[in-house]
């Protein structure tokens, strides 16, 4: 779909940093973070919403697991939020079904700091991606 912004990001057409790939999903980092590291995990097939079709969830399982293990090792996360909002009443923006991967440190536990986006996490995006990458 032209006009959607995931599908323009999948398609190389809007600049990322993506951390996973396969062939079903992409991932990458949000330029809006709740916390450092922060990051979407999307189908490459558009798609609006997640609660309409199951096979939406089985093709970004092991983007979602690949994810949350490479925060948790590269960044320390103590746990990790998955939150996907399903239709503008549950704080959906982008209409094409995601997952955010929230990193979780110790210090802000449960949901703290969920609902505010933290403006100094974006602060380096590409020196993050440049860590979460390193071998």
């Amino acid at each position: 779909m032209s006009d959607c912004l995931f599908c323009q990001i999948v398609a190389g057409q809007i600049p990322s940093y993506r951390l996973y790939e396969d062939e079903a999903a992409i991932a990458f980092l949000d330029i809006g973070p709740w916390h450092r590291g922060h990051s979407l995990v999307v189908p490459k097939r558009h798609t609006i919403d997640g609660t309409v079709e199951a096979d939406s969830w089985h093709e970004l399982a092991e983007a979602l697991v690949t994810v949350s293990q490479l925060l948790r090792s590269k960044l320390g996360a103590s746990g990790i939020n998955l939150l996907s909002n399903a239709g503008a009443s549950a704080g959906q923006e982008v209409f094409h079904f995601h997952v955010h991967v929230i990193p979780r440190y110790d210090d802000h536990p449960g949901m703290a700091g969920l609902s505010e986006r933290d403006p100094g996490a974006a602060d380096d995006l590409a020196g993050l991606h440049a860590l979460l990458m390193a071998q």
